[in-house]
């Protein structure tokens, strides 16, 4: 008779064993923490006191945050107003710049009319309105412009010759120069012929190194018993 086989039970349990593994697992886990608390705890690492100090830490960083940006904001609000004052400045120094060439040139119309009207009786025949001089084409080259006048309500036309003089310096030396010298104009004068205004422009080269302090201009009227008429104004050259 054949000897049967043995059948053999074995009992499988695979959710115990990994419960069983997963338990050892945090038993070593929680083994080795233990035992770096213990080793801080005994090299005098106090866990409570760092994590508040690191506490008082994450605080003190978010007040210098809040600081810095009010400080930001004062900067950016005391920039903006000194831009503004800036601005308000200039732009007062051009108003005051405008409201002083409106009363230089209003000052010198009144002028020029007064002379138109005659603020005398005694008045003279002739005169010299206004004398402006404006740069020239070339170095050294100017061009005087006369205006001459009347008083009010002139009887006639009064007719003569204006001579013009250019006095300065050429090094130590005072030196005065007439149309002949400056102009070309043999005669050094010109001629003028008018009842009421007559402007007269004269295009005038200076010599080199000569410098200009004034013009004097002198009217000479083709009248018997009329005095010649002189009248000195300082150089002045226009802008533009």
């Amino acid at each position: 008779m054949a000897k049967q086989p043995r059948l053999v039970v074995r009992s499988y349990t695979p959710l115990r064993r990994a419960l069983l593994v997963g338990g050892s697992l945090v038993l070593v886990v929680m083994s080795l923490f233990v035992a770096f608390e213990w080793g801080r705890g005994n090299a005098g690492f106090d866990s409570r006191g760092a994590r508040a100090e690191v506490g008082e830490l994450h605080d003190r960083i978010h007040d210098m945050e809040e600081d810095n940006r009010r400080q930001r904001l004062a900067l950016a609000a005391v920039e903006t107003q000194r831009v503004g004052q800036a601005r308000e400045r200039e732009e007062l120094a051009r108003t005051i710049g405008g409201l002083q060439a409106d009363v230089a040139r209003l000052t010198r119309d009144l002028a020029f009319y007064r002379g138109v009207v005659g603020e005398t009786a005694n008045a003279p025949v002739v005169r010299v309105q206004q004398l402006r001089i404006t740069r020239g084409a070339a170095a050294d080259e100017y061009v005087l412009h006369l205006v001459l006048g009347r008083p009010l309500r002139p009887e006639d036309a009064v007719s003569g010759k204006a001579r013009l003089t250019v006095e300065g310096a050429s090094g130590p030396n005072a030196i005065s120069l007439d149309l002949t010298q400056i102009s070309g104009i043999a005669s050094g004068e010109l001629a003028f012929s008018y009842r009421y205004l007559q402007p007269l422009e004269q295009p005038v080269k200076l010599p080199a190194g000569f410098a200009p302090a004034r013009v004097t201009v002198e009217l000479v009227v083709a009248r018997k018993g009329v005095n010649p008429v002189r009248e000195s104004f300082l150089w002045t050259v226009e802008n533009g």
